[in-house]
């Protein structure tokens, strides 16, 4: 192997490392005169190139704005940059062709190889739900990270990472944007907990608590001062109905939920009329799909005033308690 090859995949790793989305661009065929020739490869982020040949400053444009599209939708594209009206684009099959008015006049194919970020799975909370999803999360290939109050590290011993919510600086510079972000508070600083998902920049977020509760406090959050665009879209109650009981059941259902948003796919028809609760039970309802919207980082986890709206939902939902009894998901 070469030298020049050894320091693209160190690149790339490197880039795989630092979970920074980017594509790998491979020059497929070549009609001269073209200044790339078959087997060039680069390594192309949303910026730009960063390492690696493809061609001179005519497919340049082209590749960007395909790099970006692959970003985004995480398919694999085959393009083909031929003389042309410049700035023409055509869908020929399975292949993209952009015409450019190079002075060259060759044409050039490449393959657009998207490598994205990992999915990650913030879990909020130190309940017992929380800590069966910390465990089920890596099975699923979801690295988790834990975020709760006092929180003792050796109940997530599956986790990558555990932070203490107080320490804001360390959970902003540890939350990566784009991950999914579960608040499993159960009735613990169920306030706080969101709105850390709110300043997480999340792809999405899922909320375990009844459809009622989690009504009033998104009320009361968009009231005291919360964008309520990516109120709305936080997924609660949060499930998929597979009849969960325990923990590790409910936790299932929250990642089946999960695993759906990653993919593409809606979470589910409507789920059915609650059934009663016990005393001391937080319920734990199903999911419907949605995706938050990019959210500022500031104030993470930040302690804010609870309004008395606030304050008679969050006494109103006592804390989650296990028990046996038929349920038809996660909810009651």
């Amino acid at each position: 192997m070469s030298t020049a090859s050894i320091d693209f995949l160190q690149a790339a790793l490197r880039l795989q490392q630092q979970d920074r989305p980017h594509a790998i661009v491979t020059v497929l065929r070549v009609q001269p005169p073209a200044s790339a020739r078959p087997g060039d490869k680069a390594l192309v982020t949303a910026e730009g190139i960063e390492l690696g040949w493809i061609g001179g400053g005519c497919s340049q444009p082209a590749v960007l704005k395909t790099v970006r599209l692959a970003l985004a939708d995480g398919r694999a594209r085959v393009v083909r940059i031929a003389p042309s009206s410049e700035g023409e684009v055509r869908e020929l099959g399975d292949v993209l062709e952009f015409g450019m008015s190079c002075h060259s006049g060759g044409t050039i194919e490449l393959f657009v190889d998207p490598m994205l970020a990992r999915a990650r799975l913030t879990v909020v909370g130190d309940s017992p739900l929380a800590v069966a999803l910390a465990s089920l999360g890596p099975r699923v290939g979801l690295p988790v990270t834990v975020v709760a109050h006092a929180v003792d590290a050796q109940r997530f011993p599956d986790a990558e990472r555990v932070l203490d919510s107080d320490d804001a600086v360390a959970v902003a510079q540890a939350l990566a944007p784009g991950s999914f972000v579960v608040v499993a508070t159960q009735g613990r600083r169920d306030v706080q907990g969101l709105r850390a998902a709110l300043a997480a920049r999340a792809r999405q977020v899922f909320f375990v608590a009844s459809h009622r509760k989690a009504q009033v406090l998104k009320a009361a959050l968009v009231e005291a001062g919360e964008d309520a665009a990516a109120v709305a879209a936080i997924v609660a109650p949060a499930g998929q109905p597979i009849g969960a009981q325990t923990p590790e059941e409910i936790a299932l259902s929250v990642l089946a939920a999960v695993v759906a948003a990653r993919r593409g796919q809606e979470a589910g028809a409507p789920h059915p009329a609650p059934v009663q609760k016990s005393v001391g039970q937080e319920p734990l309802p199903r999911a419907q799909h949605g995706a938050a919207p990019a959210v500022a980082e500031s104030s993470v986890l930040a302690v804010h005033t609870v309004t008395p709206a606030l304050t008679e939902a969050a006494e109103s939902e006592p804390e989650f308690v296990v028990r046996a009894g038929p349920m038809s998901c996660c909810g009651m």
